[in-house]
């Protein structure tokens, strides 16, 4: 059938109709505008870290969270997790930082799930299991996600780092509160107690974003809030789930939610909720077997670090020069004068959410007067690096006192010492200090007791490498 224009012409009337298509599409466009400039603007915060530090900080963590963790180990579930969590990414303002996603489920019936900087997620299969629908599993991937995007582990390093100062492992022996800071640098999971702790500013944030990211991905942005609210019903009158221990509740988060769904334009007619994707693997976790959870209080055999390697590498500080195993990792400190080595688990948590060194060395440059060829200046310097030690490490004992020797020609002394090692039982800290116009140079050399002989030679040949600059 023809339609006619008001002169009966056949053209005339197409060229109204293309009009009209035009007029509504722009109609939509212009309100999707609208929708768009309504919604909450949201960036990062204040930030030492880079983009690319964050990654390498993320990666690093994650590395040590998939040989913590119990996995779930279920290659169709962490496909699936990966495709929900890349089409949800791909809606994140990153403002073109280029983040290497990646998604694990863990076997945990506890509900929970995080993110760690660049992109790293982790999501309980209890996550998985309690979500009525996919809109609410993508809720909580867009969660921690929107953490990723607004940086907020690191910017929380950043304050931490800030209020703390010093941000190394020697905060973990030398004392100070920079232990759970000094994990941020490593990217060792038990950073968690860092990079995982938000505000409830940052988590509004992260709620906000999310349901951005859910309404821009083609979810019903309700789900945000519905899984809070399933949340706080299932636990009503007993402890809240990991998640809201983890993740802090935002005052009035429900009608933040509500709120900005309301600046988005509503919930779209044709969002998703569901998907026979999601149902099938929401059965294969169901189907999966239990993993038993430590009992709290209960005692965890630490994983005994690899021997150190033959090969050596070599680290340029400020002030010296040094060789160590190639399969350590370093740790510099953020001027470069200072710095840690360790195995792969030579730092671990010591059960109150800080770092301590079991394995490696720990050099430290401390101001202290003197010529570097008086042994009194050098002797009295010593003896106030000891009791500094002593003061943050109440057990540590000297077992041998301090003897004379020569660190790459300079005049030194060695000093033997006993401590509780953060892995059970007694540890031998071996204290090498040198005095420089840059100030007092120590090494300090950690193994549990038990292990010792087998670090030894590995401390001689470290301490023989020492080339100090002119």
């Amino acid at each position: 059938m023809k339609v006619w224009g008001s002169k009966g012409n056949p053209s005339q009337g197409k060229a109204r109709l293309a009009f009209a298509g035009v007029s509504l599409l722009c109609l939509f466009l212009l309100l999707a505008a609208a929708a768009s400039a309504q919604r909450t603007p949201l960036k990062p915060g204040w930030n030492m870290f880079t983009p690319q530090q964050d990654i390498e900080v993320g990666k690093r963590a994650a590395v040590d969270a998939e040989r913590q963790l119990p996995l779930c180990n279920a290659p169709k579930v962490d496909a699936y997790l990966t495709e929900l969590g890349v089409r949800l990414a791909a809606k994140l303002p990153t403002g073109g930082v280029q983040y290497p996603f990646a998604f694990h489920c863990v076997n945990d019936k506890a509900i929970n799930a995080f993110a760690l900087p660049g992109g790293y997620v982790f999501i309980n299969r209890g996550a998985i299991e309690v979500a009525d629908n996919e809109a609410q599993l993508a809720a909580v991937m867009a969660h921690e996600l929107s953490h990723v995007a607004l940086r907020h582990g690191t910017n929380q390093a950043t304050k931490t780092q800030a209020a703390e100062g010093f941000l190394g492992i020697a905060g973990g022996i030398f004392g100070g509160s920079a232990g759970g800071a000094l994990l941020t640098q490593l990217g060792a999971f038990a950073a968690g107690g860092v990079l995982l702790r938000y505000s409830r500013s940052a988590e509004s944030q992260a709620d906000v974003m999310g349901t951005q990211v859910l309404y821009d991905s083609g979810y019903d942005p309700r789900a945000m809030a519905q899984f809070f609210e399933k949340l706080e019903a299932e636990t009503k009158g007993k402890n809240p789930p990991e998640f809201l221990s983890d993740h802090p509740n935002p005052e009035h988060r429900l009608e933040r939610v509500d709120e900005e769904i309301d600046k988005l334009g509503g919930v779209p007619p044709t969002a998703k909720r569901d998907s026979a994707e999601f149902e099938a693997i929401k059965r294969e976790v169901l189907a999966l077997p239990v993993v038993k959870k430590p009992v709290p209080g209960e005692a965890v055999a630490p994983k005994t670090p690899v021997l150190p390697s033959a090969k050596f590498e070599l680290y340029q500080g400020n002030a010296y020069t040094l060789k160590y195993p190639d399969n350590w990792k370093k740790y510099p400190d953020n001027n470069g004068s200072g710095a840690s080595f360790a195995p792969e688990g030579g730092v671990v948590d010591d059960g109150s959410g800080h770092a301590a060194l079991a394995y490696g060395l720990i050099v430290r440059i401390t101001q202290a007067p003197g010529d570097p060829n008086d042994w009194d200046a050098l002797n009295n310097a010593t003896q106030q690096l000891i009791q500094e030690l002593q003061k943050s490490n109440p057990n540590m004992k000297i077992t041998r006192q301090s003897e004379r020797v020569r660190l790459n020609g300079q005049p030194g002394l060695a000093t033997y010492l006993s401590n509780d090692s953060p892995v059970g039982g007694q540890e031998t800290d071996w204290v090498i200090t040198t005095l420089r116009s840059e100030g007092l140079v120590s090494f300090v050399c950690v193994a549990p007791q038990s292990a010792y002989e087998k670090y030894d030679k590995t401390f001689d040949a470290i301490l023989d490498s020492v080339r100090f600059q002119k």
